[in-house]
């Protein structure tokens, strides 16, 4: 286990095992993606009480977890920054905010979409609904200051510190359904409880949760090469690589 952390801390050894690991990501994550899409919007039976408008969740639960998922493993790598002063993690911040802030984005577009037939607005002052917006704010907070500080490793610490600070929205915007009487319905579908929904409904929205975590896996490797071959191009191993 050890071994294996102590490895993650090679930007070369990572570089090589991401190519490896990145298409049986994209192919099973599409597939997977695309099952569960097509299942969802085309087959799953129509909701008892909203019709064939709640088909939207197909594509919304999917980018809401996400989007929450990944400023949690955002704040993760920037535990280890700053403990480790590992550079991958700085590097998989860099690489998977602008990522998040996509995600977190095309959450609240659906949400809004999902919002209007349901309860009659695109958009209300909710509490779930501002604290996921409080999320895209944080995501372009975490980019800017990125970007900001010309120093890589005083970047990477400020962000760490900006990430370590924002993760505290995250389990507001998971218990704001129970902590305040809000509009937002509670959670439609959870991981850790056996579904309300019948199967029909379910099983497609887990493939499409699934493929999208995997399709993310896929971006992330993508993206941390690109930042790898950036801040190693004056390495060998770089140079070499680029002149095979």
């Amino acid at each position: 286990m050890w071994a294996f952390f102590h490895k993650l801390g090679s930007p070369k050894w990572f570089y090589g095992i991401a190519g490896r690991f990145m298409p049986w990501l994209l192919v099973s994550g599409l597939l997977l993606l695309g099952v569960g899409v097509v299942w969802g919007l085309a087959f799953a039976p129509q909701d008892y009480l909203q019709g064939n408008s709640y088909r939207i969740i197909f594509i919304h639960v999917p980018t809401a977890f996400l989007a929450q998922s990944v400023y949690v493993m955002m704040a993760a790598a920037g535990v280890i920054t700053l403990v480790w002063r590992m550079k991958l993690a700085d590097v998989f911040v860099k690489a998977v905010a602008p990522v998040g802030a996509v995600l977190t984005f095309l959450a609240l577009f659906t949400g809004a979409v999902w919002g209007k037939p349901t309860w009659g607005t695109w958009w209300i002052w909710d509490a779930r609904l501002t604290s996921m917006l409080i999320l895209l704010f944080l995501y372009f907070g975490v980019i800017a200051l990125g970007n900001a500080i010309a120093d890589e490793k005083s970047a990477a610490r400020a962000v760490a510190v900006l990430t370590l600070v924002g993760v505290v929205n995250i389990p507001i915007i998971k218990y704001s359904v129970e902590w305040w009487n809000t509009l937002h319905q509670p959670a439609t579908f959870k991981l850790t409880e056996k579904p309300s929904m019948p199967a029909e409904m379910w099983v497609p929205l887990l493939l499409s949760v699934l493929g999208l975590y995997l399709i993310f896996g896929w971006l992330a490797c993508l993206r941390m090469q690109t930042e790898i071959l950036h801040r190693e191009r004056r390495a060998r191993w770089v140079r070499e690589l680029v002149n095979v």
